[in-house]
């Protein structure tokens, strides 16, 4: 089972997410977050395989809340995806920067028209990056 941490701001993005995601037979939604600061403490607290981050919360953004659960090494078994409706070029290059990364962080769009790799089970367990095809 892949355990997830949702980070949104807005609860109704986060509640759809739940709801899908939970849906689904090899994942679980084991928490949920509000804010930068919310999501890494409930990183370090519950320990998911997977952090669902929205790049823009208030606070600390999802940006850095990535690079602080990318940087403990207590959750070196995380993974990150970072997710915005925002098609801004400067949200993709900072999630994918190595300091970011590691290989273990990956950027999508929530635009659902917009195919992406995200739809495919399991990347981030093979280590895969996932960008928005253009």
């Amino acid at each position: 089972m892949i355990r997830v941490l949702v980070a949104d701001d807005q609860e109704l993005v986060r509640v759809g997410l739940r709801v899908l995601l939970d849906g689904e037979p090899d994942l679980t939604v084991v928490g949920q977050a509000g804010d930068g600061l919310e999501t890494v403490r409930l990183a370090r607290c519950l320990r998911p395989d997977v952090v669902l981050v929205d790049v823009r919360m208030p606070g600390v953004d999802g940006i850095e809340a990535t690079r602080r659960i990318l940087g403990d090494p207590d959750l070196t078994g995380t993974r990150v995806i970072v997710l915005t409706t925002f098609e801004v070029d400067e949200y993709v290059f900072a999630a994918l920067q190595p300091r970011c990364t590691r290989v273990r962080a990956g950027f999508s769009s929530r635009t659902p028209h917009r195919p992406n790799c995200c739809g495919q089970s399991g990347w981030w367990r093979r280590g895969r990056r996932c960008c928005p095809r253009r």
